[in-house]
């Protein structure tokens, strides 16, 4: 597969790492990077991710591929000037967090909505900006494409070759599914270190806490110097499933709480267990050291 022009909206970490990929496999001629930060595009272009850039998404008017590396409120704005200014042969896709408002999104403001292909590389690391891209950041990494009815299949095959230059698996399943299972493995352990930080910096009148925290505390909570942007959309635009999984963790807490009132080292051995070895499962399984992503 050969890319003649990329368009990249968002040069971030995901839309940055995908244009070094492909242009590390030789699979992209031109990439164009749009976004509003001048800095950070400079730096993409200084840096050789893109070719060249530009505040105007009437940029995308060449390519034949488009990339929305943005965050998930800004898919209405970005859709609506897609449809006004990209090619009608065009295949658009996404790297967005919630799969079923980027179909909606879709559907509302595009023209041709079957060239959309709703996708979400399971990658990044707690960095933003073209500066923290990286070529390897997708490779063994799942890609969840999540077509609807509309979707044409051309354009699936064109977005899923794209992806395996990048080294990526890439694996199809249900919007529905791949939000319900993103609301558990990614969302409420973001949602969970924003407030554990909250927690624990938000103390007034008292010492600092965060004056003796180590290593424990940087790890558990790495993810929380995340765009909080980014995951301010994700929040409010995957709402139901992740309500859910707040109600599990509070019920969690609760019963923890009450074992911890009730001085019953016997429950809290049992619960502390149980999660050691689900956890210590999952990393053998899955050929998983603790280093993060």
């Amino acid at each position: 597969m050969s890319i003649h022009h990329l368009a990249v909206v968002g040069v971030g970490l995901i839309g940055g790492s995908l244009a070094r990929a492909l242009r590390a496999a030789g699979a992209v001629e031109t990439v164009t990077g749009i976004g509003r930060g001048a800095e950070n595009l400079i730096t993409a272009e200084k840096l050789g991710i893109i070719d060249r850039w530009s505040h105007d998404l009437a940029a995308v008017a060449d390519a034949d591929m488009v990339v929305v590396a943005v965050p998930m409120g800004a898919y209405a704005q970005v859709f609506s000037a897609l449809a006004l200014h990209a090619r009608a042969d065009a295949v658009i896709t996404d790297v967005g967090s919630t799969k079923q408002h980027a179909l909606a999104m879709a559907a509302a403001y595009l023209t041709a909505p079957g060239r959309f292909v709703a996708a979400h590389p399971i990658a990044g690391t707690e960095h933003s900006g073209a500066a923290a891209s990286r070529v390897d950041l997708f490779r063994d990494r799942l890609l969840i494409m999540t077509p609807d009815d509309a979707t044409e299949q051309d354009a699936c095959r064109r977005v899923a070759a794209m992806w395996q230059l990048a080294d990526a698996e890439v694996i199809t399943m249900d919007a529905a599914r791949h939000d319900y299972l993103m609301a558990a493995v990614s969302h409420l352990p973001h949602v969970a270190a924003f407030a554990i930080v909250n927690a624990v910096a938000g103390r007034d009148g008292e010492e600092d806490p965060l004056q003796f925290a180590a290593g424990g505390f940087r790890d558990f909570t790495r993810i929380a110097s995340s765009s909080p942007t980014m995951w301010r959309d994700i929040a409010l635009t995957n709402r139901e499933a992740l309500l859910a999984n707040i109600d599990a963790l509070r019920g969690e807490l609760d019963t923890i709480r009450r074992a911890v009132e009730a001085g019953d080292g016997e429950q809290l051995t049992r619960l502390f267990t149980r999660a050691k070895e689900a956890r210590d499962r999952w990393l053998q399984e899955k050929g998983l050291g603790d280093k993060g992503e």
